[in-house]
């Protein structure tokens, strides 16, 4: 057990016929009880300081660890959004890509038909024409008839 102020000032020595002068080692032994005192006291507060100071310590660590753990967390869940994003502009562009071949196909087989209603009215108008001319060359055979010179009343002679 350390020894305290209270057993220093309660120390009582025996008397010898040619010991120590009494009060030079009372005075001596109050200035070890002032001193002891006071390095008690600086050491209860250096013990309050390091209880202190090892809270904080203690207290900074969580924090550190939390911060940790939150970081990756965070690093993780932007890992997950990267990859979900990545997946998502996948699907888009295969959604884009199949759009798009379904536009040209209807594109294609659109002009397809296209391209065969102008070859029909090609047709169409090809045989009109010829049906047009035909009509023509007969109504000007009929207009260049001898029957219209006997009304007009010329005879063969006079053209």
């Amino acid at each position: 057990m350390p020894l305290t102020p209270l057993d220093i000032h309660n120390k009582e020595f025996k008397r010898t016929f040619r010991g120590y002068d009494e009060d030079e080692v009372n005075e001596f032994l109050d200035q070890v009880i002032k001193d002891y005192e006071s390095l008690i006291r600086d050491n209860k507060e250096l013990t309050q300081q390091v209880q202190a100071l090892q809270e904080r310590l203690d207290h900074f660590s969580n924090i550190e660890e939390s911060l940790s753990k939150t970081i990756i967390v965070a690093q993780e869940a932007a890992d997950e959004v990267k990859t979900n994003s990545k997946k998502e502009a996948e699907l888009i562009i295969r959604e884009a890509q199949k759009n798009a071949d379904r536009i040209i196909n209807e594109s294609l087989v659109k002009s397809g038909k296209v391209a065969l209603e102008i070859e029909e009215l090609k047709k169409q108008a090809a045989v009109y024409r010829t049906r047009f001319r035909t009509l023509l060359e007969a109504q000007l055979e009929l207009l260049n008839a001898d029957s219209w010179d006997v009304l007009e009343g010329k005879t063969g002679t006079e053209q």
